[in-house]
């Protein structure tokens, strides 16, 4: 089953179990993959929208801070509400031991050796592990086998 069609049927789960965080989660999916496929005329894959859930998720987290320098809790919690369901459909994110593992194959891979080579292990680094870890994570290992 597409993921496009879990996000379909799980709305209506939702609705169905008056889950209203849910819903109202899947259905901002939704219409950021609507959004897109309109504008650009184009039919969104697997992994088009997750990449799509992962910059929702990222947006999420720059609210969440701007919202605690706020001090506006209660809206820190709706935003976290809705980043807990995003990840609901992202595969299981690697661990910190196989993304250390897979990054000291790729450094080898790309032949680096310094900080001067960031650039080449994190374009390599990135195609390998989309969708299993964000690009900060992926940047921080980076930095700390290189560093």
């Amino acid at each position: 089953m597409s993921l496009k069609q879990q996000l379909k049927d799980d709305v209506k789960t939702a609705m169905r179990a008056k889950d209203i965080v849910k819903r109202d989660s899947i259905r901002t999916i939704n219409t950021m993959i609507k959004q897109i496929e309109v504008d650009e005329r184009i039919e969104l894959d697997d992994a088009a929208i997750i990449k799509l859930i992962q910059k929702g998720i990222k947006q999420r987290d720059e609210a969440i801070s701007q919202f605690k320098e706020a001090g506006r809790d209660d809206l820190i919690a709706k935003e976290q509400e809705q980043i807990d369901v995003f990840k609901l459909y992202l595969p299981e994110q690697v661990s910190d031991e196989n993304l250390e593992i897979g990054m000291k194959e790729v450094i080898a891979q790309v032949g680096a050796s310094s900080m001067k080579d960031m650039g080449k292990v994190m374009g390599a680094a990135s195609k390998k592990f989309a969708g299993v870890a964000d690009g900060k994570r992926i940047n921080e290992m980076v930095k700390k086998l290189l560093g």
